[in-house]
C-alpha cells in the first residue's frame, strides 16, 4: 500500500486541521494548481512557467527541480504530486526536438488524470518584456473566449473548460468595480490559440461611467494544439455530479414570467364577506328606524315614569 493512501490518525492538533482541510466538503475549497518542470526543459518553458505561475498566486504550487516523466506515457508520478500537493490542476513543461517548447496542461479527478491536452509555444512574450504596471497578486481575471471553434469543436470545447477552470480563481459572492482589472483573452482561429493578457484602466469620462482602457500587461501566448487525452463521457459526466445538498429546493406554487416577474400562488377557505370587519363611518351608521324595519317591526316607546 502506498504511503499516501494509507488511513492516517493524526497525533496533534495541527495534524487534525491539515487532515480536516483536505476532507470532503459540500462546497469545495479553490483550485490548486502545480506547475512541473520536465527533465529537458529550456530557458523558454521555464519563463513561461514562472509567468504563469505568477498569474495564478496564491493557489499554485511551482516545481523548480527537474522531473523526468512523460505524462502521456505514464501519469503515476502526476498522481504523486497531486495527492503530496493536493492539487487538482497541473501545468506540465518540457522540451525535445520532437516537440519543442511543450506544455502540457490537465486536471484531475479524484487524483486520478481526467483529462489533458499539449499545447506549444510557438511564440511568447515575458511579463518582463513589458514595461506596463502589473495588476496585484491574486487578482481574480476576467476571461474572454472568441473563436467558433471553442462552440464547435469537441477538443477546443474541452480546452475551453479546461481553461477556466485553471484561471478562474476563487468564488465571490459580489463584485467591486475597482476589482475588474485584470483580462485574459483567448482566442482561437487559423488552428492557434492566442492567449493575451490586459490590465483595465478606468479613466475620467465627465459622467458617472468611466472610460475604459486596455493595456497589454504580459504574458503573451501563441500555441497551437497537439496531442488531446480526454476523458470518457461517462467519467466526465461523473466529475460534474454535484452533492444533494447543492442542489436549489423547489418552491412551490411559485412561477416566473418572461419579464423575471415572481408569481406566487396562496390557497386559502372561502370567506364569508358579510362578517368582514371594516371601517367604522359615523355617518354610515344605521338609524333605529333602519334597525327596527330590518327587525320586522317597529320596537314600541317607552313610557317616561311619572
Amino acid at each position: 500500500m502506498d504511503a499516501l493512501d494509507r488511513v492516517v490518525k493524526p497525533k496533534t492538533k495541527r495534524a487534525k486541521r491539515f487532515l480536516e482541510k483536505r476532507e470532503p466538503k459540500l462546497n469545495e475549497n479553490t483550485k490548486n494548481a502545480m506547475l512541473i518542470k520536465g527533465g529537458n526543459a529550456n530557458l523558454t518553458v521555464t519563463e513561461v512557467l514562472k509567468d504563469i505561475y505568477a498569474v495564478k498566486k496564491p493557489f499554485a504550487v511551482l516545481y523548480k527541480r527537474k522531473n523526468i516523466t512523460r505524462p502521456f506515457e505514464d501519469q503515476t508520478s502526476l498522481e504523486f504530486f497531486s495527492k503530496k500537493s493536493d492539487c487538482s490542476l497541473f501545468l506540465f513543461g518540457s522540451h525535445n526536438k520532437k516537440r519543442p517548447n511543450n506544455l502540457i496542461i490537465g486536471r484531475m479527478f479524484d487524483y486520478h488524470v481526467l483529462d489533458m491536452i499539449e499545447l506549444g509555444v510557438e511564440k511568447f512574450v515575458s511579463l518582463k518584456d513589458i514595461k506596463n504596471s502589473k495588476c496585484p497578486e491574486g487578482t481574480k481575471p476576467m476571461l474572454i473566449f472568441a473563436g467558433d471553434m471553442f462552440d464547435v469543436n469537441e477538443e477546443y470545447r474541452r480546452l475551453k473548460s479546461l481553461l477556466i477552470d485553471f484561471f478562474r480563481g476563487p468564488t465571490v459572492p459580489s463584485i467591486r468595480l475597482a476589482g475588474l482589472e485584470y483580462i485574459l483573452h483567448f482566442t482561437a482561429v487559423d488552428g492557434k490559440i492566442y492567449m493575451r493578457s490586459y490590465k483595465v484602466l478606468l479613466k475620467k469620462s465627465g459622467c458617472k461611467i468611466p472610460r475604459i482602457e486596455l493595456e497589454e500587461m504580459g504574458p503573451s501566448l501563441d500555441l497551437v494544439m497537439r496531442r488531446t487525452h480526454l476523458a470518457s463521457d461517462d467519467l466526465y459526466k461523473l466529475s460534474l455530479k454535484q452533492p444533494k445538498g447543492l442542489k436549489p429546493k423547489k418552491k412551490k406554487n411559485i412561477s416566473h414570467d418572461v419579464f423575471g416577474t415572481t408569481y406566487g400562488r396562496i390557497h386559502m377557505q372561502k370567506q364569508d364577506l358579510s362578517k368582514l370587519q371594516t371601517r367604522k363611518v359615523k355617518g354610515l351608521k344605521k338609524r333605529p328606524a333602519e334597525k327596527s324595519a330590518e327587525d320586522g317591526g317597529a320596537t314600541p316607546k317607552k313610557s317616561k315614569s311619572a
